[in-house]
């Protein structure tokens, strides 16, 4: 395979780390102080908006949306767009500067492939624009959702409305200000065949019925402003077009969004990892113990290599997979694909 990426890709490359340089690692205290104080929870840091206009007019924006999405995309393959991912990862929350951020790209991704035009034009276009953000609703505290066929939030049609029931937790990005769209998934016919109970529908974030039952702390940390919260949906009614593809079709929707969406999260982690190694050769380079750099002592040196070299196991596997996404499909990817989620985290 040749990882020489196209012209365009690597200016794209330069563009990304020199924005990275002069406006996100030279704020990253400043922005990780503010959003540690805690009267500054579930508040958006102030100065993430002009960010995102410089970001917007250098061209780095919705950099995820791959060739098949037509128009919309910037017309990268998911092969190209892993080294650019990689370099926004090196920040947890920089990419939603660049509105490359999940949960919306997968969001993003679900209304492109399966919308009608009418959400597409509620959501679809204010979240490209980067005006809304929004939420996934599908794990669920009673059963185990790794497998998504295990949903119980019931989804039933009353005339022109559906009446949505259920509780789900770990939902990412709902404390967000910002956030005005939730995609929840539930179960719309339970004697059907396994695999078609489930469906997927547009809930407002401000409707009826819609409550934080509590948020939750991951690695101790609430991740102010979007956080992870258990949510309660009761009785929550929206109307019949806010279905998406039709009643039966949240299976395949939820396996055609977590797949992208998995491999995105490899990328920015194998980011993460590297700028880790980065700073770990600098404090052996500059640290002396007993009269040595660090740097000079073998053990210290071998776990540098050790990391190097699964880091750079990970990338390759990474971009195999990416490579296979672009040739035959996320389907047929499957196994690379869920290698990958394996590995890198």
């Amino acid at each position: 395979m040749d990882f020489e990426y196209s012209e365009k890709v690597q200016a794209l490359i330069a563009t990304l780390e020199t924005f990275m340089d002069e406006h996100v690692y030279p704020i990253e205290q400043e922005f990780r102080m503010w959003t540690s104080e805690e009267a500054n929870r579930w508040k958006v840091w102030p100065g993430l908006a002009a960010l995102k206009e410089k970001a917007r007019a250098l061209g780095l924006w919705n950099l995820f949306l791959p060739l098949e999405y037509g128009e919309i995309s910037p017309g990268l393959t998911n092969l190209e767009y892993a080294p650019l991912a990689e370099v926004m990862g090196r920040v947890p929350w920089a990419p939603e500067i660049f509105n490359c951020s999940a949960p919306d790209t997968g969001n993003m991704e679900v209304l492109a492939k399966f919308g009608t035009e009418q959400q597409k034009s509620d959501w679809l276009d204010p979240l490209l624009d980067g005006r809304i953000r929004s939420a996934f609703v599908m794990t669920e505290p009673g059963v185990a959702s790794s497998d998504a066929t295990n949903v119980e939030t019931s989804i039933v049609r009353e005339g022109d409305e559906y009446v949505i029931n259920g509780r789900k937790w770990w939902i990412s990005g709902i404390m967000e200000p910002e956030c005005e769209l939730l995609l929840v998934m539930g179960k719309s016919d339970p004697e059907a065949e396994r695999h078609v109970q489930q469906s997927t529908i547009i809930v407002p974030r401000n409707t009826p019925g819609v409550s934080i039952v509590r948020n939750l702390r991951t690695f101790n940390n609430w991740h102010s402003p979007g956080g992870e919260s258990e949510v309660l949906l009761d009785n929550v009614r929206v109307p019949v077009g806010n279905m998406i593809l039709g009643e039966g079709q949240g299976f395949e929707i939820a396996q055609g969004r977590l797949g992208p969406g998995r491999i995105h999260h490899c990328m920015r982690s194998v980011g993460q990892a590297q700028r880790a190694l980065e700073l770990m050769c600098m404090r052996a380079e500059n640290r002396v113990a007993f009269g040595r750099k660090l740097s000079t002592q073998g053990s210290v040196r071998q776990d540098i290599a050790r990391s190097f070299i699964e880091i750079e196991q990970a990338r390759l596997l990474t971009l195999k997979a990416a490579d296979a996404m672009d040739r035959y499909g996320n389907k047929k990817a499957l196994d690379l694909i869920a290698a990958i989620k394996i590995v890198a985290p």
